[in-house]
């Protein structure tokens, strides 16, 4: 795994910002400080984030641990308790796909994919109106989630992980019952 070192803290709140395909959905990447203990790295930034017109005002984090060939998603929440999402993978690695829901939006029905991983430390940002999901690629991948409003579990929703327009890279993926019962994409009637 090769690190940065970076001796100027100033250089910690040097993120980047890569928009993608889907309006409002970055990949973030953050500079890495290394030293004989190990790195160091800022997954957050209010003022940052803000300069960008992210106000996240983060509510609850969640932690997954995924064994290799969990797939879980394509969820979101409902209004009035949707929310923008901050994912990173801090443990192993992930392919995140996140699916546009937003009715009035040119890509809507649109799927993006990007790779997180430990190794880059990197994040995606994902605004409200977006199903999120995500396939492990390694044993124990952990990923942390930030997300803007509390869990409402009545307003749980989602979108059944094989009936969007991607091309995931199993046939046969470790999926809960409950994501093997959601509703199929053409049957959907986006609230957002």
């Amino acid at each position: 795994m090769s690190r940065k070192f970076l001796w100027d803290w100033g250089e910690l709140v040097a993120m980047q910002f890569r928009g993608t395909l889907l309006k409002g959905c970055f990949i973030v990447e953050s500079g890495i400080f290394c030293d004989e203990r190990g790195s160091f790295i800022k997954i957050y930034h209010d003022e940052i984030f803000d300069e960008l017109g992210v106000s996240l005002n983060i509510k609850e984090q969640f932690l997954t641990v995924s064994k290799n060939n969990v797939l879980r998603g394509m969820h979101f929440q409902l209004p009035p308790h949707d929310h923008a999402k901050l994912v990173t993978c801090v443990s192993g690695s992930i392919l995140d796909v996140v699916l546009d829901l937003r009715k009035d939006s040119k890509t809507y029905g649109t799927s993006v994919s990007f790779n997180l991983s430990a190794d880059k430390l990197n994040s995606v940002l994902i605004p409200k109106g977006m199903a999120h999901g995500f396939l492990s690629l390694e044993e124990n991948s952990c990923v942390l989630y930030s997300t803007t409003s509390v869990h409402a579990p009545e307003m749980d929703g989602g979108i059944y992980w094989d009936s969007l327009d991607f091309k995931w890279p199993t046939e046969s993926p470790i999926v809960s019952k409950r994501d093997e019962a959601l509703p199929y994409f053409s049957n959907f009637e986006s609230p957002f």
